[in-house]
């Protein structure tokens, strides 16, 4: 098992099932994904690019699907989380109710399109 997944089943609940509701759910909405386990957390790549991140907050109890190219990102700008951030942006869930596959699914096709028009290395 590789460290991303271990990371993933290593949560406590309620994390560990939205966590592995969204893996699911990332991979299969763009299935070249590559699961990689860097700067503590599951980061996805594509083409060898950073694509999007799962992050556990267990102070603040969420789960953010962070966005590498969040700058360009055109889909469901008015759900997504800055929070002082000035490059990334992030869907946060603080329950498995929360979670809106079709909201996800824009987004994350809105980041594979800007991945593939090389907006940024």
């Amino acid at each position: 098992m590789n460290p991303a997944e271990s990371y993933i089943l290593d949560q406590p609940e309620p994390f560990k099932s939205m966590l592995l509701q969204l893996q699911v759910h990332i991979e299969s909405t763009v299935p070249k994904l590559e699961l990689k386990y860097k700067y503590r957390i599951p980061f996805y790549y594509l083409d060898g690019k950073p694509f999007c991140y799962l992050n556990v907050s267990k102070k603040k109890a969420y789960v953010d699907v962070g966005f590498w190219s969040a700058a360009h990102l055109t889909v469901h700008l008015d759900k997504m989380v800055t929070e002082g951030r000035k490059v990334m942006k992030s869907l946060r869930y603080s329950n498995l109710e929360e979670i809106d596959v079709k909201v996800l699914s824009a987004v994350l096709l809105d980041a594979q399109r800007i991945n593939h028009k090389g907006f940024w290395k």
